[in-house]
């Protein structure tokens, strides 16, 4: 088993910074894919970001160049840096895990708003 746990939501301006963090524990040596999704009211769960553990990054057209997903593995932790924020950007954002066997592991959720 593996849990997740996010943090470093919050509320800010447009054109502002947020960095989340998210903190795996359990069976994290069973960890291959992790990433980042967000999901706004009303709209379906997005991939926002992902890292392997080695290798390169994805993410979604709308973040390019504005988010940078960052891992470490030897503390169990994924990060996105999150600039020039958008309000379109509001939605509450989940840290996921794809594990061994094809297991898949979710945080709660975080709630970034971004006010316009």
């Amino acid at each position: 088993q593996v849990q997740l746990v996010e943090s470093g939501g919050g509320l800010v301006q447009t054109g502002g910074s947020l960095r989340l963090s998210c903190a795996a524990s359990g069976s994290t040596f069973t960890i291959g894919l992790m990433g980042w999704y967000r999901q706004a009211p009303g709209k379906p769960r997005e991939l926002v970001a992902t890292i392997p553990r080695s290798g390169p990054t994805t993410y979604t057209d709308s973040v390019k160049g504005r988010f940078t997903i960052s891992r470490d593995n030897a503390k169990n932790t994924v990060h996105l840096q999150m600039n020039s924020l958008k309000p379109e950007d509001t939605a509450v954002y989940y840290c996921a895990a794809k594990a061994r066997y094809d297991r898949d592991y979710w945080g709660q959720g975080t709630q970034v708003t971004v006010s316009s």
